[in-house]
């Protein structure tokens, strides 16, 4: 099983500069609006939900993630603490 995390941004150089803050490392996306990473560990997706809702207000970034095949969970304000609940339920090891 493989989780996948989708960030879109209208805005050239916003998901650069979130995903630098985020990996404290320079991150070059060349302007790119979107992003995606493979997780082996669904888990995992919780550090970048976390910090994608407390930044939210700073970047307008949007969030889907993919936890089973085809099915995509847009990430809001309003669900990212069931989701990460979920997470920790669902794939608890």
């Amino acid at each position: 099983m493989v989780a996948t995390v989708n960030l879109y941004s209208n805005n050239k150089g916003e998901l650069n500069s979130f995903l630098s803050s985020f990996f404290n490392t320079n991150v070059d996306l060349e302007d790119s609006l979107k992003w995606e990473k493979e997780y082996a560990n669904p888990v995992e997706l919780a550090e970048i939900i976390g910090t994608f809702i407390d930044n939210n207000d700073s970047y307008n970034i949007k969030m889907w993630i993919c936890l089973d095949k085809d099915i995509f969970i847009n990430v809001t304000n309003e669900n990212a603490d069931k989701i990460i609940k979920y997470l920790y339920e669902r794939f608890p090891y």
